[in-house]
């Protein structure tokens, strides 16, 4: 699998791009690489990306540990490597098991998660995999969480299967030709594996 789109360089950027690339550059471990390097390609839409991840990743109303996860979680529904590369660190950083690392890469259900961590679990998989959320679920986690946080929660699902989309189609590669994290699973496997 070979990166469908070359890799931008910042003085290949035009002037008034560059102040975005300063904003991402401050923030992305990834540097212009990873998703960044293919949003670049429409400005605009990249600066309103940008702003939405911003808040998303620095500013939510949802504790990181659980941030994490939930980009975990839509990682391994999207099968998406470099995804699940740049955040697994990130989230043991902010307290992540790594058993439920473990059994999520695998593609099973995490035996050893917290309650906070079965209910954002739950939710993000029930609302990716089934595009709704049972009445009980939504309840509990709104109880559990207060309904900003599970907001954002349910914007931070979408944005992250957004970005797993950029990154798969883009095919973008674990820097230095590292090993794939993630066994490629095809979406009926998965569904059964983590609907289970």
């Amino acid at each position: 699998m070979s990166e469908r789109l070359a890799q931008l360089a910042y003085d290949e950027l035009p002037p008034a791009v560059r102040p975005l690339a300063d904003d991402i550059l401050k923030v992305s471990s990834a540097a212009l690489g990873g998703p960044y390097n293919a949003l670049l390609r429409s400005p605009d839409m990249a600066r309103r990306a940008f702003d939405l991840l911003d808040y998303l990743r620095f500013k939510t109303s949802v504790d990181k540990r659980l941030n994490e996860f939930a980009i975990l979680i839509q990682a391994r529904i999207a099968n998406a490597q470099y995804e699940w590369w740049a955040h697994e660190t990130i989230a043991r950083k902010a307290g992540l098991a790594d058993a439920v690392m473990a059994d999520l890469r695998a593609c099973r259900r995490p035996v050893a998660m917290r309650q906070d961590e079965r209910l954002v679990y739950d939710y993000c998989v029930q609302l990716t995999l089934n595009h709704r959320v049972p009445d009980a679920l939504w309840r509990e986690t709104v109880t559990a969480m207060g309904e900003q946080a599970v907001i954002d929660l349910t914007v931070l699902s979408g944005t992250y299967v957004m970005v797993a989309m950029l990154l798969n189609a883009t095919q973008v590669r674990i820097p230095g030709g590292g090993a794939l994290p993630l066994e490629v699973l095809d979406a009926a496997e998965i569904r059964r594996r983590l609907l289970s």
